[in-house]
């Protein structure tokens, strides 16, 4: 059936409701334990200390990384050592936008359920879902996907099956990606499945965990999460301290797996792809094409450079993103973008997105606190707000937000719309018009208002993000060609033609550096491109009659 021809719902077909949180789920999960094991102190003896690695582990190592040097070579990279970043994905030759640098199948993944939504252990899907009838653990959507996955779940099944009902309860999905890890060595050692250059558990060893680096909570927690893992397996080679060093791994290299419009649908562990580095300013950007993470430039990378993606949201504050990496990734960022913290730029740049706007509706000037510390006074015109204004505000904000989250909670999206809207129409006297927080709101409204199927308000919403997309991100950033997008398909829907090939053609001019042109979502993008532009000169070519 032609899109034209299709109902509303399936030429929306709600897109991304959700900004990509590059956080991996691990680490959102890796707390939920119902009922944690006492500790015994051999669990933690010995985890503050790095995990030194026998010598014959090492050695073993060594020649995996010689090989994996081999594999990587007829890609046209290499793996090089830096001092202060470590191990490091170069390239051999030039590579050119949109062109894919590395793809990599997931060494194990698992997808993300919880106790309100289940997807397929094999495609991820939400639909026609049915459960392991032995360890009611597990999801399939059919009998591929079950016989695919079967000489993994074949162990996981037997082991899940043995435990009590409410021990299967805190089975969470990091739980779930350590048993598969473990499942997957033993499946090597044993021939069954091949290991190769690029896909072999000794470059799983070579991952960096900074066990060192963590605190005693953390320590305990991991510790906790491994007792459980050896309590499932029951595997006499397996050591509690290696099991907590793993999910430590986890923590700093499981990535999130997404689909086309970036909505997280599982965690998966790829070894080669977690060699590359962050920046602030990557030249690549990862994307997710069913299980498997393909990198792609996103501009030319010349030959003997770093291949380099974002590890987190990039449109935040110097300060919050340089937080956000030290907490969760253990290090410091010095990308360009973040040696410039201090500077006059940076302060500019941290004020107009997490800061508040100029009293003078007709000024577009940041505000910076004044010396005694009473107010604070934009830096363009010299007007100033005291804190009692500003305080005042936030306060009806936060209030209004508990309301709107009482309502959401309760189903009542009437009420949490409007809610939302009295939020944003605060935020507007508030924050700068290119505030996070504002277009966070605005977001929230578009995601809540196209699930009601109001389509012009949710237009509405939509055009008003696009030029703080536009200043917040890279021309090149998937997130900008996805809003793009929506705002194509909504206007397409209410017949603003004309504007829909625009945004449309802006959205695959973006969509083909960062995801190509052969996948289903990509052909379906390029298909309703066609659509609207033959929609739109068929207009023409009436008017003209």
């Amino acid at each position: 059936m032609s899109s034209l021809a299709c109902s509303p719902i399936d030429r929306i077909s709600m897109a991304r409701h959700q900004r990509w949180d590059p956080q991996p789920p691990f680490t959102q999960n890796r707390a939920v334990i119902a009922k944690p094991h006492r500790l015994c102190d051999q669990n933690l003896k010995g985890l503050h200390s790095p995990l030194t690695p026998r010598l014959d582990r090492r050695a073993s190592a060594e020649a995996s990384m010689e090989q994996l040097q081999s594999g990587l070579g007829g890609l046209g990279l290499t793996v090089s050592t830096v001092p202060e970043k470590g191990r490091c994905l170069l390239t051999t030759r030039d590579i050119h936008p949109g062109e894919v640098i590395i793809s990599e199948e997931a060494y194990v993944c698992v997808p993300n359920n919880s106790s309100s939504e289940w997807r397929c252990e094999g495609c991820f899907t939400s639909r026609n879902l049915k459960k392991c009838s032995a360890c009611h653990v597990v999801w399939y959507c059919g009998s591929q996907c079950q016989k695919s996955e079967w000489k993994f779940h074949r162990f996981e099944c037997d082991a899940l099956s043995k435990l009590d009902k409410e021990r299967r309860k805190s089975i969470t999905p990091s739980i779930r990606l350590m048993l598969k890890l473990y499942i997957r060595r033993k499946l090597e050692l044993e021939n069954i499945i091949p290991a190769s250059a690029m896909s072999n558990y000794k470059l799983v060893e070579a991952l960096v965990s900074h066990m060192s680096d963590i605190d005693e909570k953390q320590l305990v927690m991991y510790a906790q999460m491994a007792n459980l893992v050896n309590l499932i397996l029951q595997w006499p080679d397996i050591e509690i301290k290696e099991i907590a060093e793993n999910f430590s791994k986890f923590a700093c290299n499981a990535h999130t797996i997404c689909d086309s419009e970036l909505r997280p649908l599982g965690t998966g562990l790829y070894p080669v792809i977690s060699i590359i580095n962050h920046s602030c300013l990557p030249n690549s950007v990862l994307v997710f094409e069913g299980r498997s993470a393909v990198v792609r430039a996103v501009q030319h990378i010349p030959k003997a450079a770093e291949v380099l993606i974002s590890y987190v949201e990039t449109a935040r504050s110097t300060m919050t993103r340089l937080k956000t990496l030290k907490e969760q990734y253990l290090f410091a960022c010095k990308c360009p973008r973040c040696i410039k913290v201090g500077q006059y730029d940076d302060i500019q740049e941290s004020a107009t997105l997490e800061g508040y706007k100029c009293k003078n509706n007709g000024c577009d000037g940041f505000l910076l606190r004044d010396s005694d510390d009473k107010g604070f006074i934009c830096q363009q015109c010299g007007l100033s707000r005291s804190k009692e204004e500003i305080k005042k505000i936030a306060s009806e904000i936060k209030s209004l937000s508990d309301k709107a989250l009482m309502s959401e909670a309760s189903h009542h999206s009437q009420e949490a719309i409007s809610a939302y809207k009295k939020i944003e129409n605060l935020q507007r006297k508030l924050y700068h018009h290119y505030s996070i927080s504002l277009m966070q709101t605005r977001e929230k409204l578009l995601k809540m208002l196209m699930e009601l199927e109001d389509w012009n308000e949710a237009l509405y919403y939509c055009r008003l993000t696009i030029p703080v997309y536009q200043r917040l991100y890279p021309g090149f950033h998937p997130l900008l060609g996805l809003q793009y997008y929506t705002c194509g398909k909504l206007e397409w829907l209410l017949g603003d033609t004309e504007n829909a090939v625009k945004s449309l053609t802006n959205a695959v001019d973006v969509l083909r550096l960062t995801h190509g042109t052969n996948t289903s979502f990509m052909k379906d993008l390029l298909l309703k491109l066609d659509e609207a532009r033959a929609e739109a000169s068929y207009k023409l070519s009436s008017q003209d009659e």
